[in-house]
């Protein structure tokens, strides 16, 4: 028991990267894995949409996204987003304070709701919303009364793209709220500031990145959505296509230059919709760091 024992601990601890690192040959297989699926299933179809938009030359090309039924889809697509991405905003912000901040029965009830339409189909939800406000609907009878038209409208549309991206930005906002905690709020309260005053100078300034993140996620979302809308929009040329619609119905009656025109235009929506996001990610990161 009498003299110390020597402790012979090498600089390089148990786990640590360097001893669990791959050799580079998994990782250059890894990697070429990687880069051929993502060419062969994303680069290339991309890649072959701008070659057949493009195939009979820029002035079919323009003629086909300048079309007025093209125009019509374009302007419909665009007011559907313009609608349904603020008022996810506003129910996702209300969702996350509502789960975060406060302690109440059905809690879990309201989060398997909100993750609903991640379970349920589009066409699914379309036939819901045909059966509550169609002809033979639910409330139809009195809808028609009232000449107030939903399905194969425009409000059938919007309700559509709005149920299928509900999740977006409340999923989003969750987990970072939960993991803020309320300590903040609850001193704000404590220096006198009210409800309205400590979201806007506390919560939100926190949660702007998120915010901002989940609303392009459910903008490109609401752009591309096609089973739900197929159902409640009636297919009427000119009044209630969205640009998938139209797109669809192009290709079917054999338009495949124009078809992927307007495919060539929702795909450089998509990119630049990547861009944003990874520019709000670049200022996440930063904003942490």
């Amino acid at each position: 028991m009498g003299g110390n024992i020597p402790l012979n601990f090498t600089n390089t601890p148990l786990g640590s990267p360097r001893e669990a690192k791959d050799p580079r040959w998994v990782q250059w297989l890894l990697i070429s894995i990687a880069l051929t699926f993502l060419g062969l299933f994303l680069i290339l179809p991309l890649v072959t949409v701008f070659v057949q938009a493009f195939e009979k030359g820029f002035a079919v090309y323009l003629e086909a996204i300048t079309n007025p039924e093209a125009l019509s889809a374009i302007k419909l697509t665009l007011l559907v987003a313009i609608i349904a991405v603020p008022l996810n905003a506003v129910f996702g912000i209300m969702a996350a304070w509502a789960i975060t901040k406060f302690h109440f029965k059905g809690k879990n009830l309201l989060i398997t709701l909100i993750d609903l339409p991640f379970a349920v189909s589009p066409v699914i939800a379309g036939l819901i919303f045909v059966l509550l406000f169609g002809s033979q609907g639910i409330f139809g009878e009195w809808l028609f009364e009232r000449d107030i038209k939903i399905i194969f409208a425009v409000p059938g549309i919007v309700l559509a793209t709005i149920f299928v991206t509900i999740p977006f930005i409340a999923r989003e906002l969750i987990p970072l709220m939960q993991a803020q905690g309320t300590a903040e709020e609850e001193a704000s309260i404590t220096l006198g500031a009210g409800g309205w005053m400590t979201f806007w100078h506390v919560t939100l300034p926190n949660i702007k990145w998120a915010l901002l993140y989940g609303m392009i996620l459910c903008n490109a979302r609401a752009i591309g959505e096609f089973g739900a809308v197929s159902v409640v929009s009636g297919h009427i040329r000119g009044l209630t296509n969205t640009m998938p619609l139209h797109i669809e119905i192009l290709y079917g009656e054999y338009q495949f230059a124009a078809a992927f025109a307007v495919a060539s235009l929702m795909s450089i929506m998509a990119i630049f919709t990547l861009i944003i996001k990874n520019i709000l990610e670049w200022h996440g990161k930063n904003r942490r760091a």
